[in-house]
């Protein structure tokens, strides 16, 4: 089970929300940079990064802050990234840049064709994000409820040769309420590729339950305001998974 730390920016600076709230914003470090070396010092393999303003704006906003951190931890590290990314060209130089996966949201529900041919042209660097709530896609930074159900969907996107999806259950986000297992399983069971679960972790508790369900798809968890708030230690999360599913 592999957990990744997220960094999600705004305004070049590493914040959380609450159910994708904007105006629930709180700063947790002015230094995005320092934040993802600390998290590779924890012990991440693999961090998670949020372009909020580009996500609200529908084109890349702090592409400085990211391009700082890909230079400090990209060669050791995998580093995803979503928010904003709507065009071919911004992928590529995300990637030239050192970005390992880019992941699509939004456009990918609202323009398949475009995460069709972003995964033609970018073979195994795509991954697809579903934000979803009681089992039907939102889109649009949460705003918008779609009729799209999720695991159709994401069959749909498998097929196009997307690398992994995840999933994020949007009532639980930033809450700290716990994962959305059985809904998260759900999906898993219905594809191929790994899924990537999102939203609501809040203690090793949380953990230690992904990791029991691991073996139906589950192959990751972002964590965000647990271990910013502290309700999770990062470190002793990672080290607690790998223990649990033999991973050294």
């Amino acid at each position: 089970m592999l957990l990744i730390p997220a960094i999600d920016l705004k305004d070049g600076h590493c914040v959380r929300l609450k159910q994708g709230e904007m105006d629930a914003a709180t700063v947790f470090s002015e230094d995005p940079r320092a934040m993802a070396r600390h998290w590779v010092e924890q012990g991440a393999r693999r961090l998670h990064l949020v372009d909020l303003n580009g996500a609200f704006a529908g084109k890349p906003k702090n592409e400085a802050a990211i391009k700082s951190i890909l230079e400090e931890v990209g060669d050791e590290i995998p580093v995803q990234l979503g928010g904003g990314i709507r065009d071919l060209d911004t992928i590529e130089r995300y990637l030239d840049a050192g970005l390992t996966y880019v992941i699509i949201g939004t456009a990918a529900v609202k323009n398949p064709g475009f995460l069709h041919d972003a995964c033609s042209a970018f073979a195994g660097h795509i991954i697809v994000g579903l934000d979803a709530k009681d089992g039907k896609v939102a889109v649009d930074g949460w705003s918008k409820l779609t009729g799209h159900d999720v695991v159709d969907l994401a069959k749909k996107f498998e097929d196009y040769g997307v690398e992994g999806v995840i999933y994020t259950d949007i009532g639980r986000d930033g809450m700290l309420s716990g994962v959305n297992i059985e809904a998260t399983v759900k999906l898993a069971q219905a594809l191929r590729i790994p899924v990537i679960a999102s939203g609501g972790i809040a203690t090793l508790t949380d953990v230690e339950a992904l990791c029991a369900v691991e073996s139906e798809g589950v192959a990751g968890a972002i964590t965000g305001r647990a271990i910013y708030e502290g309700t999770l230690d990062f470190g002793a999360a990672q080290a607690r998974a790998d223990a649990l599913n033999g991973a050294a």
